[in-house]
């Protein structure tokens, strides 16, 4: 009689994590596709790690990380299956890739609109940069870090103009350089890992705002959750404002398109509301017309052409980043920490339930014993979309 075939205990202990963090039941079934997309059977003799790979896309170089690493399982944010298979042949690049990780022993799962939907989810991290608010109110104390003063606790005048370093946005609204330096320019890095962001420098800046989703989830139980936030500040900031706390927040990016009503410039514009989506605004920023609310500033990864030409035409403002540069910086600064804790608990609890059953096999014992617990962003991922800058204008 052959042995059950099952997915290696760590992994159903990230499953199961994930699933805590982030409720598949909040996910927009009517297109997604989310959850356990890949479940890699367990070979006791050849033990992945007890690690997990974060990712935005599930690309051949991302698959090369995941199996040279020896990771349990990839999260990817976005479906690598998003419709029905016929057949898996190594002749599409995306089936070949879920071959490859299945032959290793490495399981597939994504969460996406479940994470876009959640409270404290992807929404309200993009809403906690264009209103300088941290996620957590215990952020906002000022910890010296690596020995040296945060960046709060210096004046603009005593900053290192060589240094160029963003500025936090005061609370008075002022613009937070001296009136003879220059603005500070960006580089949308082309794979930002976000790994050496400081996120407590949004500390500053925080306005008094309300938020609330787009469309708010019909699943009971969950008060807050939604697709989307729309933003309405207290007293109307500078649009220049909102830009340098997004390029602080999303990786000091060098450039992203911009567009403002024809005749003005963005330093003219004052923004009160703010409509948010990661990735693909338009669909949702239209169900938010509808529903008649009207906003000054869409804020998203992507916006058409004739999209964005009616929103300036109606005089709003539209600042892009490219569609997943609005996601990835969210895996490390937050679904990393938060995953790390997750899977601790997850993976106590069914340690303990596998030691108490029969028959176990010693390979299977010396798994269980391993209370390893690691969880990494690629460095692979990016946006397929990058700026390319002339060395004139440098």
């Amino acid at each position: 009689m052959s042995a059950p075939v099952q997915a290696a205990p760590y992994t159903r202990a990230v499953v199961s994590a994930m699933r805590k963090l982030y409720p598949e039941v909040l996910a927009d079934k009517s297109f997604d596709n989310t959850g356990l997309l890949l479940e890699a059977p367990v070979d006791p003799l050849r033990r992945q790690m007890n690690s997990v790979l974060l990712t935005v896309d599930l690309t051949k170089a991302v698959a090369d990380e995941a199996i040279d690493r020896n990771d349990s399982i990839v999260i990817a944010y976005h479906p690598i299956i998003f419709r029905g298979l016929k057949s898996l042949t190594l002749k599409d690049t995306q089936q070949q890739s879920l071959l490859r990780l299945a032959a290793e022993g490495i399981s597939v799962y994504s969460p996406h609109t479940a994470v876009d939907c959640a409270r404290g989810g992807l929404g309200d991290w993009l809403a906690d940069i264009v209103t300088g608010t941290p996620a957590e109110p215990q952020e906002l104390e000022d910890v010296p870090e690596d020995g040296e003063m945060s960046p709060s606790k210096l004046s603009p005048m005593k900053r290192s103009p060589s240094k160029q370093t963003p500025a936090q946005t005061p609370s008075d609204g002022e613009f937070p350089f001296p009136a003879e330096q220059k603005r500070p320019s960006y580089m949308l890095q082309h794979h930002p890992s976000q790994l050496s962001l400081k996120e407590k420098g949004l500390k500053l800046g925080s306005r008094q705002h309300k938020r609330y989703p787009i469309v708010a989830t019909k699943v009971e139980g969950y008060p807050g959750a939604g697709m989307g936030r729309i933003v309405r500040l207290s007293e109307p900031v500078p649009l220049t404002d909102i830009i340098d706390r997004i390029g602080l927040g999303l990786g000091n990016p060098r450039g992203f398109p911009i567009a403002v009503p024809q005749g003005k410039q963005a330093s003219d514009m004052m923004i009160s509301s703010i409509g948010i989506c990661a990735g693909s605004g338009g669909h949702l920023f239209s169900e938010m017309e509808k529903a008649g609310e009207e906003v000054d500033l869409l804020f998203t990864g992507e916006l058409s052409h004739h999209e964005a030409l009616a929103a300036i035409e109606k005089g709003k403002c539209v600042i892009c980043l490219f569609h997943s540069n609005t996601e990835r910086g969210f895996l490390h600064g937050v679904l990393k920490p938060q995953l790390e804790e997750t899977i601790k608990i997850e993976w106590e609890r069914i340690r303990n339930e596998e030691r108490a059953k029969d028959g176990i096999s010693d390979e299977f014992m010396e798994a269980l014993d391993d209370d390893h617990v690691e969880v990494q962003v690629s460095e692979i991922d990016r946006d397929p979309y990058g700026i390319m800058i002339s060395k004139a204008e440098l």
